[in-house]
């Protein structure tokens, strides 16, 4: 066996991994990158951008509904399904070969191997490799990601109770579908199954959907999904689940009737890829299913790191990507880094409406003692979004009264994913309401509304 040694081994190519890798390579840094299976991760293969792709398909086929509110008259639409997650499969597989160009450019090489931490060094770990090789590194950077999580006693069988994978691929669409947990994943997949015509009912055991979002957002997307012939259930627990050849019966708790559906998909939250990492016997430490890491990627365990979805929430590629980056950065002796501020990290859901938000909640930031100033400002009272036929919807935004710090700001509507990075550059600034007032915005946009909004929390809104 041939050892080969590195200055940085990271396990896992999702966007996390291979953007260590690469930033690695940009400081003067010899690093590989330990792919086991395709280069981007879930998120590019499975996840983040497939189920864009599907997204789209199905707004485009609601957008052809809205046609003759334009003056444009359509003929009888047919769905082909198998193109439709063809082109999917197609967009995902560019991306990932853009990735591998990446990794080749920067000179980062890339090996198709499971891998397992083995005994320190003088100069750091070695690590096994699943085809018998045996490399060293300084310093190993942990970003396996993630997977989705089960519920006792309900499996996935891949065929009537599914996960994110199968339901990105489906061979046909099912008449009726119970879809179990409504947070970002759930949501998506809610909505577009709903615009392709499946009977959608939406079971969720906390108080709200998308219970990580501001209650405001929250009950505007139910009121919406509801709109749209969507069932949603809240406070409701599954006590069971019987899957069939061609149906699934779910009991829930309490008096709640039964439910019955062709097909099931659990979208209850995901558990970090830590088992056979080699970890057992080091000070790294697991906290339900993920690793415990400072605001740099550092273990208890000197010389292994992680970074993304295996440390724990929120489970988003940029996120993942970030830390990456300052993890590289920190190994390699960066100063003045400052680790992922909390509340610093956007969140997009792409359902229609489209969900986005940066910070804290009203009720959080209320519980953390601030006395705050809201601002609130419709769609319907912004023009473009008038112009283009989507004006439903609001931007809130939640500052501090006191010292006028942007404590959260809240969309809901047209291509809100597009604009929260606005928030996010203000809250990275630290901008205080005095100049986001001050700022200009394009008129028309629908970037306005965000404007209006600050405006609206100190009694200046123009337009409202």
């Amino acid at each position: 066996m041939t050892k080969t040694h590195y200055d940085i081994a990271v396990i896992g190519g999702g966007p996390g991994g291979y953007v260590a890798g690469i930033r690695a390579a940009q400081l003067g840094l010899n690093a590989v990158v330990i792919e086991r299976e395709h280069l981007g991760g879930i998120c590019l293969n499975w996840g983040c951008i497939p189920t864009k792709a599907l997204l789209r398909a199905a707004e485009l086929r609601h957008s052809i509904d809205e046609m003759q509110a334009f003056g444009i008259s359509v003929g009888d639409v047919t769905i082909d399904l198998p193109a439709m997650v063809k082109r999917s499969r197609k967009v995902a597989a560019r991306l990932s070969a853009g990735v591998t160009h990446l990794l080749k450019k920067n000179k980062v090489p890339v090996i198709e191997a499971t891998a397992t931490i083995g005994k320190p060094l003088k100069n750091g770990r070695e690590v096994h490799l699943s085809d018998g090789t045996v490399i060293s590194a300084s310093h190993v950077i942990i970003a396996t990601g993630a997977r989705a999580r089960s519920l006792p006693g309900i499996e996935p069988d891949g065929k009537s109770i599914l996960t994110y994978r199968e339901a990105m691929v489906p061979q046909d669409m099912p008449k009726s579908l119970i879809i179990v947990g409504s947070g970002a994943i759930g949501a998506e997949f809610a909505s577009f199954y709903n615009d392709l015509g499946v009977e959608v009912t939406l079971v969720e055991a906390l108080d709200r959907i998308l219970p990580v979002e501001d209650s405001d957002i929250s009950a505007f997307v139910a009121k919406a999904f509801e709109k749209r012939g969507m069932n949603i259930l809240t406070n409701v627990k599954l006590q069971s689940v019987t899957a069939g050849s061609d149906s699934v019966l779910a009991k829930l708790d309490g008096d709640h009737p039964d439910l019955q559906a062709e097909r099931m998909i659990l979208a209850v939250g995901i558990i970090g890829n830590v088992e056979s990492l080699g970890l057992d016997g080091t000070a790294v430490k697991i906290d339900r299913g993920h690793i415990v890491t400072d605001g740099f990627g550092a273990t208890a365990e000197p010389g292994i790191y992680a970074i993304g979805d295996v440390t724990g929430p929120p489970w988003l590629a940029h996120k993942a990507s970030h830390e990456g980056i300052l993890c590289v950065e920190k190994i390699a002796g960066g100063k003045d880094l400052h680790a992922i501020a909390d509340g610093a990290v956007p969140g997009c859901t792409y359902c229609r409406p489209q969900v986005a938000s940066i910070g804290l909640t009203e009720a959080a930031a209320t519980k953390a003692g601030h006395s705050i100033k809201t601002g609130n400002f419709p769609f319907a009272g912004n023009g473009k979004a008038i112009a283009l036929g989507d004006d439903a919807g609001f931007v809130k935004t939640i500052f501090d009264a006191t010292t006028g710090e942007l404590l959260g700001a809240h969309m809901v509507g047209p291509e809100v994913t597009e604009l929260i990075q606005g928030f996010a550059i203000a809250r990275s600034l630290e901008a205080t309401e005095a100049e986001l007032m001050a700022t200009i915005f394009p008129h028309p946009t629908l970037s306005e509304a965000m404007h209006e909004s600050v405006l609206d929390a100190y009694d200046r809104a123009i337009h409202f």
